[in-house]
């Protein structure tokens, strides 16, 4: 249904009112909102295109105003949504700013009408989520101004609003509010929509809507994070209220941003004498509020916390120490109790001083209460040692599941730019409750887990073990938590021992870190109505860069690649389908420190050049984007002169024996070249079973292990992840 004023050239008298207008309106609401505008210039030479259409987010009822007011665009036709102009002020200020039609954006015959606006050469504006933002992130994507798009071949100019959403005349009313907050308009470069082939009319329509949602969640990301996490930490705080009670652990008790804060300013100011700036500063402690706050503040005077694995084991942290050639480390003696570490740390060699949190309390001078309530606390910007976006933040340590442990470096950049890149696909918003059980140590627990609810003003519980699964489904329940991670090994744990109604409140799972088992997967949806999300990241890369989400879901898959991140398959010489995954983009790690050279930063290298990352693994992406993982190159063994990847060996066990847990390794044989084992739990499988259940799937007979060795349970790093490093020795010693 259309209603609208008709969309036609103003009259002379009218033009003289609209032009008075909106000077003087663009000289108000600029003063009053501090509006800016960033690539001016693109939208000047987007006007030459005889066909133009303008594509925004919708933020507030400000955003048509302030796209008339400040584009330079003679004559535009503003598309809106039907609701939106039945506000009489709002239907009042486009009048007098320029032509509009109203439109239900759902209803083709309207975008019939706007195919012949762009025809005749006026430029259009609309916002293809329709409806203002209700998340503060992207909305649903309507297929009709695609359609349009592609149809008119028009040029498509992006406009990404920032700011409104933080005014009164938006629709989050659980936001932060202000009444006049600063508004930020970016013109993206132009770019075509052309018409996707499709066997008809509908399949077209579909494909042109997938396109432009891309397009939409790639502006939605924004510039490359131009701050550090200390800073993202004092935004936080302004925009959310010191009040806010944020963080909550295992001692239950609520700590707000100001609380957080001063956490951070003081831990930081004491562990920074015993430390030098730049300096790697070994971290061994479990998910708590303290653990955050002395990560911050120790980043806020440019030391480099690196986060100890301390499931590793006693050759894990002792790599791990060598590779980061750590001389102070920082740790809390109750943990190291309760964790029985207190050997391992002893045994480490290289440390030259051990910090304890439990120390830092007398350690606190009076001098360091006046600095921090009469300066730091109030003025916390000041304090931080001036630090650039591409300098290390964090060092993180790979698993070892196949080798010794490596450094990453994670700049603030990569970081930020992942949760940059999170928020461009999923919203997490102050309404949220984020239950973390991953550790601090793993990205994905550090990133997804503790910095992105912390930065978002959403609520975040840290729990200090994952290995708990009889308490966790309980803390779920009794918390309200809307939102958690994990791996396809302890979700499927914590499904065992959860009443149907734990989980009630959850809306977003997501699984990461292993391949989701379909047996959990469905175990979700049958007991607890939940969909889990799986996803696929690696330390390197901060640590996400593909997850499914409730807009784009492919169950098998692991969605689609994040906005930001360019890839390309390198084809295996053997392997069918897919190939090595190789990408760049502003979430790949600073480089490697490993053992061999210790303290020596190894940028990113692959055989593309240098920015890219070569993954390992093997993976394939259907004509929609979506990636499906056929399995690390490094998990492939030749038999017989062909190539078998392991992960496909596992997937038939589980397809054989869902209910129980399968791992497969290879090990040299004279005969073949390698033989493939099978460790499983299941008392009954057999080789028989495989072999008939490969016939039915086409595989041919040397998919079928050689062994099979029945194990108690298979051996986990404390990540969750199977370790096939112990698995490949177990294999050898057979």
């Amino acid at each position: 249904m259309i209603s609208a004023r008709p969309a036609c050239p103003a009259h002379f008298g009218v033009a003289i009112l609209r032009a008075v207008c909106r000077a003087g309106l663009r000289f108000l609401v600029r003063i009053l909102f501090r509006v800016r505008v960033r690539g001016m210039e693109r939208a000047e030479s987007a006007v030459k295109n005889p066909r133009l259409l303008v594509i925004a987010n919708h933020e507030s009822f400000l955003d048509g105003i302030l796209l008339g007011l400040f584009l330079p665009f003679e004559n535009p036709v503003f598309v809106v949504h039907t609701e939106v102009i039945r506000r009489l002020w709002w239907r009042w200020g486009l009048t007098l700013l320029t032509d509009y039609l109203a439109v239900d954006p759902s209803n083709s015959m309207a975008m019939k009408r706007v195919v012949r606006l762009i025809e005749s050469g006026r430029p259009v504006v609309i916002f293809p989520e329709g409806r203002i933002t209700l998340t503060g992130s992207l909305m649903k994507v309507y297929e009709g101004p695609a359609f349009v798009a592609a149809r008119t071949r028009a040029t498509l100019l992006p406009v990404r609003l920032s700011g409104p959403a933080r005014s009164y005349f938006s629709r989050l009313s659980k936001y932060p509010r202000r009444l006049f907050p600063k508004i930020i308009l970016t013109v993206l470069p132009e770019t075509r929509l052309p018409m996707p082939e499709a066997a008809n009319a509908r399949a077209r329509r579909h494909k042109s809507g997938e396109r432009l949602r891309r397009i939409m969640q790639e502006m939605a990301l924004g510039e490359s994070p131009q701050n550090t996490l200390y800073g993202a930490l004092c935004d936080a705080v302004e925009l959310h209220g010191r009040g806010r009670r944020v963080i909550e652990d295992i001692r239950q008790v609520e700590y707000s941003y100001q609380e957080l804060l001063k956490m951070t300013l003081i831990s930081g100011r004491i562990a920074a004498r015993y430390t030098a700036p730049d300096e790697r500063v070994g971290l061994l402690l479990p998910n708590m509020t303290q653990t955050l706050g002395l990560l911050l503040g120790l980043s806020a005077l440019r030391r480099v916390p690196a986060l100890f694995n301390y499931t590793a084991g006693q050759e894990g942290m002792q790599a791990a120490r060598d590779a980061a050639a750590i001389r102070v480390l920082v740790t809390s003696r109750a943990f190291v109790e309760q964790a029985r570490l207190s050997g391992r740390i002893d045994a480490l060699k290289g440390i030259e001083r051990i910090l304890y949190l439990e120390d830092f309390r007398g350690e606190i001078r009076f001098s360091d209460k006046l600095w921090l309530m009469l300066w730091a606390l109030w003025r916390p910007r000041s304090v931080a040692l001036k630090a650039k976006p591409e300098e290390p933040a964090v060092v993180l340590f790979t698993s070892g599941s196949e080798g010794k442990p490596k450094g990453v470096v994670l700049s603030h950049r990569a970081i930020l730019g992942n949760i940059a890149q999170i928020h461009a696909i999923i919203d997490i918003s102050v309404d949220d409750r984020v239950l973390n059980v991953l550790p601090i140590f793993h990205s994905f627990g550090l990133t997804a887990g503790t910095f992105l609810p912390v930065f978002s003003g959403a609520s975040l519980f840290l729990y200090p073990s994952p290995l708990h699964y009889r308490v966790i489904p309980e803390l779920a329940y009794d918390r309200g938590c809307t939102v958690m991670f994990g791996t396809s090994t302890f979700l499927g744990n914590y499904a065992r021992f959860a009443h149907p109604y734990d989980f009630y409140r959850l809306r977003y799972v997501v699984a990461g870190a292993e391949r989701l088992a379909d047996a959990v997967r469905e175990q979700w949806f049958e007991k607890f109505g939940v969909r889990i999300l799986e996803g696929y990241g690696a330390t390197e890369t901060a640590p996400v860069m593909a997850v499914n989400t409730p807009m784009a879901y492919r169950r098998g898959s692991v969605g689609q690649l994040l906005p930001g991140i360019d890839y390309q398959l390198v084809p295996v010489p053997g392997v069918a389908r897919g190939g090595v995954l190789h990408v760049r983009g502003v979430n790949i790690m600073s480089g490697y420190l490993k053992s061999d050279r210790p303290g020596v930063l190894q940028a990113p290298e692959s055989e593309l050049g240098a920015g890219w990352y070569d993954t390992g693994d093997v993976v394939a992406i259907d004509e929609d984007g979506f990636a499906h993982i056929v399995g690390r190159i490094k998990r492939f063994a030749k038999v017989a002169g062909e190539m078998v990847s392991l992960e496909a060996v596992e997937n038939l066990a589980r397809q054989v024996s869902p209910a129980a847990l399968h791992a497969v390794s290879a090990r040299p044989d004279a005969g073949k070249g390698e033989a493939l084992i099978l460790f499983t739990t299941d008392t009954a499988l057999n080789r028989a079973m495989l072999q008939k259940a490969a016939r039915e799937a086409g595989l041919a007979e040397l998919a079928v292990p050689r062994a099979i060795i029945r194990v108690e349970a298979l051996p986990l790093l404390g990540t969750g992840k199977t370790d096939y490093a112990a698995l490949t020795r177990m294999a050898e010693a057979l």
